[in-house]
């Protein structure tokens, strides 16, 4: 099972990508150490030395009996740290299993989305195509039994520990449901699970369509191109696609992904690092299955990667027009070398390059620490010699804001603090109370003040402490999240993308800027128009 974030505002989980490559050499490193070969009459470097010393000394004399293993992860993983890269790390195999699995879009279990809700462990959504799914499991139930253990008080990680297992295998599941007073018990045969990347399609009119990319794994491309077919078989004549919130992942499905856009020849990206193996430079091979749709892609600060690099692309070539906020800046690249135990580094081995010549990287110190760039950024051009900016991420050819908290929303938030996980239960609960009583209808039902004052009732029986005048003043910020919440447990994962659709600015900015433009050079021209606005 997946575990969705779980966040009040818009925000996706996020996720780094890497490809795998093979090394010895933090292996044959850590043999050599623990069997003293320092000492024989090989010149040892004075800082293997200066190691060893070390390392001796830890081992003999610290207060705490630390294992030999444990002190040479503590090693490695440090030496990884001190080269103050966020995007290099060693991954213990745990770590690398998750990355995989992310990276892969595959796992085997039962196939649905989790989360803890009141101490249970809840279904959040089915997945496609899994057990879970084809048995009838549904949004909204409560899993108290997984093989005869009870489930209540676990966490996701030991709920997706029982869950999961070999392709084939059976796993005995009691569930509650909401409305059904006696527990429901299941057998499911657990099997091979695909998350697939495009989880949202739909036409916002009748030709303006929408495609989202949640993350660049192993069958992306094959997955977007299979969305746009049947958009375009439903009237499609223009493109929203949305690289929002897109951690990137892996570099062959940027390019696959790059590649349904651009002609044949077109550079899309290229690599330069230390060593030959990671070099190169790809570009596009395949003719465009839609030459002449105009292309719009929606991009922000959570843009990353994989993500940059299709967007870098489009924008040099004068493909699409980019629309948002600028993007995240991670202008370099990962691999994988396995090490010892099922172990592996992530290692930084190259910088990319966008086809205009840019490195759009915005240099971090950590995972939170920026050097600001923004004063001098490098100038480049298009094909078309329309001016873009290195450095710093990439800039969009249309800034539309993203949406900001009201200050009496995040008045609200504040009051919350700690209490955010009792608050998302009181959202939960009454959400399924919603769903067991039938009582809304229809998946655009309206929030009334009865049903916010029956979440502020069910907040005050959790002990959530926030003055009436605070959760009033937040109305309609409260109404976003109980309509979200309702729609999704009540009619479904799609019923509540649907609802968040409808309230995104700046996709119906989007929708405005792209309305009734019949080319590509259309949208261009509309870009260059806001530009001389601005």
């Amino acid at each position: 099972m997946n575990s969705p974030s779980v966040a009040m505002g818009r925000v996706r989980s996020r996720a780094v990508f890497a490809g795998a490559v093979l090394s010895s050499a933090l292996v044959s490193g850590g043999w050599f150490v623990e069997r003293g070969l320092f000492h024989s009459t090989t010149p040892v470097p004075d800082g293997a030395r200066l190691f060893e010393a070390v390392y001796t000394r830890v081992a003999h004399d610290y207060v705490d009996t630390l294992s030999d293993s444990a002190l040479y992860t503590d090693a490695a993983a440090g030496l990884v740290d001190e080269l103050n890269d966020p995007h290099s790390a060693y991954l213990s195999p745990s770590l690398l299993a998750s990355l995989s699995e992310r990276t892969s879009g595959r796992y085997a279990g039962v196939g649905a989305q989790i989360d803890v809700r009141d101490g249970w462990i809840t279904i959040v959504a089915p997945l496609p195509g899994g057990a879970a799914e084809a048995s009838g499991v549904r949004t909204g139930d409560r899993i108290i039994e997984v093989n005869g253990q009870p489930m209540h008080g676990v966490s996701v990680e030991e709920a997706q520990k029982a869950l999961r297992g070999n392709p084939g295998s059976l796993v005995r599941v009691t569930i509650e449901r909401p409305g059904v007073p006696t527990p429901i018990k299941f057998a499911l045969t657990r099997r091979e699970v695909h998350v697939r990347s495009v989880q949202h399609a739909t036409m916002l009119t009748p030709d303006v369509g929408y495609v989202a990319l949640s993350i660049f794994s192993e069958e992306s491309a094959t997955d977007l191109r299979r969305a746009i077919d049947s958009l375009r078989a439903a009237g499609m004549k223009t493109l929203i696609f949305d690289l929002r919130s897109d951690p990137g992942g892996l570099l062959d499905q940027g390019v696959a992904v790059a590649d349904l856009f651009l002609d044949p020849g077109q550079l899309i990206v290229s690599m330069r690092g230390r060593t030959s193996d990671a070099n190169g430079m790809f570009s596009d091979r395949a003719p465009q299955p839609w030459p002449q749709m105009p292309l719009a892609v929606l991009v922000d600060s959570n843009s990353a990667s994989a993500a940059e690099i299709v967007a870098g692309a489009l924008q040099d070539h004068d493909r699409a027009v980019l629309l948002g906020t600028t993007t995240y800046g991670k202008g370099s690249a990962q691999n994988l070398f396995p090490v010892d135990h099922g172990a592996a580094v992530k290692l930084t081995t190259a910088r990319w390059f966008t086809p205009s010549g840019r490195s759009i990287d915005r240099r971090r110190l950590s995972a939170d620490t920026v050097v600001d760039t923004t004063k001098a950024r490098p100038r480049y051009k298009t094909d078309a010699g329309r001016i873009v900016l290195g450095g710093g991420g990439i800039s969009p050819d249309v800034r539309l804001p993203a949406s900001a908290l009201t200050a009496a929303d995040s008045s609200f938030d504040r009051a919350l603090g700690k209490q955010i996980p009792q608050f998302r239960d009181a959202l939960t609960d009454y959400a399924l109370s919603l769903k067991a009583s039938g009582t809304v209808k229809a998946p655009d039902f309206p929030v009334t003040p009865a049903m916010r004052g029956e979440l502020l009732k069910r907040m005050r029986s959790r002990g959530i402490q926030v003055d009436s005048a605070t959760f009033e003043r937040a109305t309609p910020f409260i109404d976003q999240l109980l309509g979200y919440e309702i729609a999704r447990y009540v009619f479904g994962e799609n019923a509540e993308f649907a609802r968040r659709l409808r309230d995104d600015a700046q996709v119906a900015r989007a929708v405005q800027f792209v309305r009734g433009a019949a080319t590509p050079a259309d949208l261009l021209r509309r870009a260059a128009a806001d530009s001389a606005r601005r």
